[in-house]
């Protein structure tokens, strides 16, 4: 089949690749930088300069996938493609966005006769190789329609029509939510391994962990990847970012009053990467020197400090 792709990241730009090395689907890509079209097209999909020209080199219905960052950037697309394509054509985003954009975007594009999916997609950098997992929400014929390139996206038995418009996001955001969890309990559990009295070998204890052990998984492999690498992880600062979807899960958490502390203890643990120093860790300090005459430690000044 014909597919329409815009975004040319590190998630796109694999997909694309994975598509072009193993069907005979023919993707258009449009990306907004000049200089990058001559590198899509070394690949053997067809680059564009406009979305425009996308959608003139696309043979109705239309099948155009949006690969790029959430929110604003993926609504900017999807407006002014559902200004160029015609109503039967199908758009699709295949990012980590918010599911109740995708309820509010289905129902604008409706009005105009316009098919909207919206397809959650798992693999990260490691997609092109393995496959990614794909959860995808939408109408049957949409995913008909669109389930060819999941079905070389994917490896066998990784991708799935998991409901209608807001499931393939919703599953995403949950899923994502649980790798917060799992991540901060394989972080804590090597700092207890990295401070104890004994010298262990932190690659070998995830390689052996992974053979039988029940807390076996791909991020252990990862783990033992970086350990093979940095085994005290000296050249790694500790600052950990978020994209959103932690958030939205413990949000939509709350809404629906289901708790889920592990999954939020993991969320503000991020936060607390980011910061330098905790106002909260002082204003505990001065609290147990208030009622308990506990000593606090002076704090060093700044370089930038006046003398």
């Amino acid at each position: 089949m014909q597919l329409g792709f815009v975004g040319w990241g590190r998630m796109g730009a694999n997909m694309v690749k994975r598509i072009l090395e193993r069907s005979d689907h023919q993707v258009v890509v449009y990306v907004r930088r000049p200089d990058l079209v001559e590198e899509i097209r070394q690949t053997g999909a067809i680059g564009v300069n406009s979305l425009p020209e996308l959608a003139e080199a696309l043979q109705p219905p239309r099948a155009i996938w949006v690969m790029v960052p959430a929110g604003e950037p993926t609504d900017q697309n999807l407006r002014a493609l559902a200004d160029l394509v015609k109503p039967g054509d199908l758009l699709v985003d295949g990012g980590n966005s918010f599911y109740k954009d995708d309820l509010r975007r289905a129902k604008e594009l409706g009005a105009r006769g316009i098919e909207y999916m919206d397809i959650g997609t798992s693999g990260g950098i490691w997609g092109r190789q393995i496959g990614y997992c794909i959860m995808a929400g939408g109408s049957d014929d949409a995913f008909a329609r669109i389930e060819p390139i999941l079905r070389v996206l994917a490896p066998e038995g990784g991708y799935a029509h998991v409901g209608p418009v807001g499931a393939g996001h919703f599953s995403k955001m949950v899923h994502n939510g649980i790798e917060y969890g799992m991540m901060q309990a394989y972080a804590e559990g090597f700092a207890i391994l990295e401070k104890s009295p004994f010298q262990y070998d932190l690659r070998k204890l995830c390689d052996l962990w992974n053979r039988g052990s029940v807390v076996r998984s791909w991020l252990l492999e990862l783990a033992a990847n970086a350990f093979a690498e940095d085994p005290h992880l000296d050249r790694v600062a500790g600052y950990v970012e978020d994209t959103g979807e932690g958030r939205w899960t413990v949000e939509t958490a709350i809404e629906q009053r289901v708790p889920a502390p592990v999954i939020a203890e993991a969320l503000f643990a991020r936060y607390r990467s980011r910061m330098p120093e905790s106002f909260g860790d002082k204003v505990l300090a001065v609290l147990r020197k208030q009622f308990g005459g506990h000593a606090v430690r002076i704090a060093e000044p700044s370089s930038g400090a006046q003398e």
